[in-house]
């Protein structure tokens, strides 16, 4: 069996679902489990009427039905008949997550976020397991709710492996074609879960890992693992064929077109992993599987945005040693920060961090108790690996370096 999965960006639209059929008809789609997005920047959006719902304003009802109508405009060119059931499916989707915010008390803004955020990727996969059934294309759709299983650790879930085992075991017939979505679980209490931003490519992971599926694809709008984001970088490179460990370290440096996470699942069983590009589905992608670094063997640059650089120095000129270094990542853990470079010195440490959940500020005040704390906010981190003299000087060129850390194969640097 083959996992695919399609990113929000491949069903922004109603020519971005046919695409997503002809895609199929060119690669075939027996025996495939398709992992979707949310359509589009939903998943934002979906965020904004949790923002309204938590800042009690009267945002609320027009954040809702910017999201509704969005869908309903797909629906329309899609669907002529609006009689089609499928209309009457999203509204109600629509509505229970309408009828959760009305009814809810909860303050965790983590729960209800996994609550309400995941109705982008309910609609999506009831949108495109209607149309596939629609243009021939026998369908299943399954509500992956019901075969992830996670803890209550809510908007970084982690996977109970044993029971989503079976219950994919269990559902699953290898010889159809089955739709389903990306991002989301359930706990114990079957209330959803989500598993981190882009975890879309984690849940293909996932399937792939229990099925012992043949190999995972992931359909990307670039022909597959460049060796920089063109978002950012100019003259990019195609990947080839990258080491799992490789795409690992790519992943962890914060390489976009993979999740961390994905990998690891698909090592153990040493499944392919596929990148290629729905618009383009016949090209050679990237391969990422057993094997020695990349090819090409290319400079590979990643970058990190909206960073915050913290440097700690001891009030008393004292050693920073283990006691210290352990108080501060404990900090780290309480408050959900993520750190992504450590640097420390006899009497300084520092660290370059997310702030993805917006506690930067409460840990500062935290630590400005013990510490002498300078904090440089919105820096850049930059990571070269397989780093040549040319591939730095390009990034030095007219930046601010504030921090610099160089290993064998790797080049970090955290600029303003």
């Amino acid at each position: 069996m083959r996992v695919f999965k399609f990113g929000g960006a491949s069903i922004k639209d109603a020519d971005s679902v046919r695409n997503v059929v002809d895609v199929l008809k060119e690669v075939g789609h027996e025996n495939t489990l398709i992992v979707v997005s949310a359509m589009g920047k939903t998943t934002n959006a979906m965020e904004n009427v949790v923002q309204a719902f938590f800042d009690d304003n009267d945002t609320l009802v027009s954040a809702i039905q910017d999201v509704v109508k969005y869908h309903d405009d797909v629906l329309v060119d899609l669907f002529p008949n609006e009689q089609h059931p499928i209309f009457s499916l999203v509204k109600s989707f629509f509505e229970d997550a309408q009828g959760f915010l009305s009814r809810t008390k909860s303050p965790n803004y983590n729960f209800v976020y996994d609550q309400v955020v995941g109705y982008g990727e309910m609609v999506s996969t009831a949108i495109l397991n209607a149309y596939f059934n629609e243009v021939g294309i026998s369908c299943n759709w399954l509500d992956v709710r019901g075969l992830i299983k996670t803890d209550s650790n809510h908007r970084e879930a982690h996977v109970n492996w044993e029971k989503t085992q079976q219950n994919i075991l269990s559902t699953v017939d290898k010889s159809k074609l089955y739709i389903t979505q990306g991002f989301l679980g359930s706990d114990d209490n079957n209330f959803t879960t989500t598993l981190g931003r882009e975890g879309s490519d984690y849940t293909a992971a996932i399937l792939g890992y229990c099925l012992n599926a043949n190999s995972v694809t992931i359909w990307k709008d670039v022909p597959g693992v460049l060796n920089a984001d063109p978002r950012y970088f100019e003259n990019t490179q195609l990947l080839n064929k990258i080491s799992y460990r490789e795409a690992i370290e790519l992943a962890f440096y914060g390489a976009s077109v993979i999740h961390p996470k994905t990998l690891q699942p698909l090592q153990r069983k040493e499944i392919p992993l596929h990148v290629k590009s729905f618009l383009n589905p016949m090209g050679a992608g990237t391969i990422v599987g057993k094997g020695n670094g990349i090819e090409p063997k290319v400079p590979c640059f990643i970058v990190r945005k909206g960073q915050a650089l913290v440097k700690l120095s001891s009030l008393d000129f004292s050693f920073i040693v283990e006691e210290s270094i352990s108080e501060i990542f404990k900090l780290f853990h309480e408050y959900r920060i993520k750190v992504d470079l450590i640097q420390n010195s006899a009497i300084s440490f520092s660290v370059c961090i997310d702030n993805k959940f917006g506690r930067l500020h409460e840990l500062l005040d935290h630590l400005k108790a013990k510490f002498k704390v300078v904090c440089h906010e919105n820096v850049s981190l930059y990571t070269i690996r397989h780093f040549d003299a040319h591939a730095i000087e390009s990034l030095q060129n007219g930046r601010e370096v504030l921090l610099e850390q160089r290993g064998k194969e790797t080049l970090q640097l955290v600029v303003k």
